[in-house]
């Protein structure tokens, strides 16, 4: 983490999720505002998210997205008035 916007996010979303190290598609996707599908779909197309961690395979697969990668994408698409 490189600048205070990420030191901010960073702290917010671990006070938020009581300290978690991941985050689940549910959670993302509440965090970038849109849908649970359309996470399934970036993720399908392989474009568009934090990187992540996949278990197991085929749609019983279970993926998660480390909070760090989640506050570097955040920090990195985040406009600043």
């Amino acid at each position: 983490m490189e600048n205070q916007l990420s030191i901010e996010i960073y702290k917010s979303l671990k006070e938020k999720y009581q300290n978690k190290e991941v985050l689940t598609k549910k959670e993302l996707s509440s965090e970038l505002g849109v849908s649970v599908s359309s996470i399934n779909y970036y993720i399908q197309r392989g474009e568009g998210l934090p990187s992540y961690i996949k278990f197991g395979g085929g749609d019983k697969g279970r993926v998660l997205f480390p909070i760090v990668n989640v506050v570097e994408y955040l920090s990195d698409t985040v406009l600043v008035s």
